[in-house]
């Protein structure tokens, strides 16, 4: 039969999933999609996302895509699939995509947004989807500071511990033609703080060529001890440039961390 390639846009809450990435004991978000796609073909599939979100971060449209020989059209693809996904997972659209195409190597660009709640009470009905934080922030030092990440970086200062092994990673699959070799340089294009008075919270929302293992939540600590006192805005360059870990901020809690947009 002929085989497919079918990208999918997903959303989910991934408070009780152990991230995207497939693991054998935990539940996670590709392993919810592929058993998914298992039950309304009858075929098994490998799921590629645009990206691996950590565990707890949240999406809006996540983009992945798979290979398959199933005929099922893809508007129906979207109601079978979710008739038997968790609530928590929903396919917001499906389409037959060339079979070239790829949700990780094509995507250009990705949008992030963290929300923190500073309101004294967080609402039952959100506390999934912010980080609570109801003490003083100044939020015009924390912007100034946010415009500082933007540019092409070396973002060693704000990548997770050992993410040196993701770089040699991807250099190994840029030998075999998959990836770029771009070791622990990405390119910011947005990054932007704003203070929402109405509801007490304070966004950030980055838009960059990639991504490091927890980078946006580490720029979001540091942020936050900008907006303490404890950083100067201006030091952000000085961090940026020794590529040294300790130098900024803490990680921000996974649960205030959303995927907004994929961009290809």
């Amino acid at each position: 039969m002929l085989l497919r390639n079918i990208r999918l846009t997903l959303a989910y809450d991934g408070t009780n999933f152990h991230g995207w990435q497939r693991q054998p004991n935990a539940p996670t978000i590709q392993a919810c999609v592929e058993n998914a796609i298992e039950r309304v073909t009858g075929l098994q599939s490998t799921v590629w996302a645009s990206g691996r979100t950590d565990a707890g971060v949240h999406a809006a449209a996540q983009v992945c895509n798979f290979i398959t020989e199933c005929p099922i059209p893809c508007s129906n693809l979207v109601k079978a699939l979710n008739d038997v996904l968790p609530a928590s997972i929903r396919v917001n659209a499906s389409s037959e995509v060339a079979a070239a195409f790829h949700a990780r190597y094509n995507a250009r660009a990705k949008v992030y947004r963290y929300r923190i709640l500073q309101a004294p009470v967080c609402s039952p009905f959100l506390w999934r989807f912010v980080y609570h934080y109801p003490y003083a922030l100044d939020c015009t030092a924390m912007a100034k500071a946010a415009r500082l990440i933007e540019g092409k970086h070396d973002f060693t200062s704000f990548a997770a511990v050992g993410e040196e092994q993701e770089a040699r990673r991807q250099k190994s699959e840029a030998r075999i033609g998959r990836a770029q070799a771009q070791g622990m340089v990405r390119e910011i294009f947005t990054s932007r703080v704003l203070s929402r008075t109405k509801n007490s919270m304070l966004i950030y929302d980055v838009r960059g060529s990639g991504f490091l293992h927890h980078m946006v939540r580490n720029i979001v600590g540091t942020l936050m001890e900008v907006g303490r006192g404890k950083i100067e805005p201006d030091e952000i360059r000085r961090i940026l440039k020794a590529r040294d870990r300790t130098l900024a901020g803490p990680t921000a809690p996974a649960l205030g961390l959303c995927l907004m947009r994929v961009e290809y």
